[in-house]
C-alpha cells in the first residue's frame, strides 16, 4: 500500500471514530476529558490526514 492510500484510509476511520465518539458518548462521564471534545478534536485530525493523503496522491501523479 502507498503512503498516500495508507494516509487517506488512516485519516477516514480516525474521522469515522471521532464522528462516533462525538455522535454516542455525550452521556459517558470520564475524568479530565469531555469524549465529545475528544471526538471533534479526533475528526479534525483525521479530516487533515485525508486531506494529506489525497494530496500525496495528486502530486504522485502529476
Amino acid at each position: 500500500m502507498s503512503r498516500a492510500r495508507g494516509n487517506l484510509l488512516e485519516g477516514a476511520a480516525t474521522f469515522v471514530a471521532g464522528l462516533a465518539l462525538w455522535q454516542f458518548a455525550g452521556d459517558v462521564e470520564v475524568p479530565l476529558v469531555t469524549l465529545t471534545k475528544v471526538g471533534v478534536v479526533m475528526m479534525g485530525v483525521g479530516a487533515a490526514q485525508a486531506v494529506a493523503g489525497v494530496w500525496q496522491g495528486a502530486r504522485r501523479r502529476a
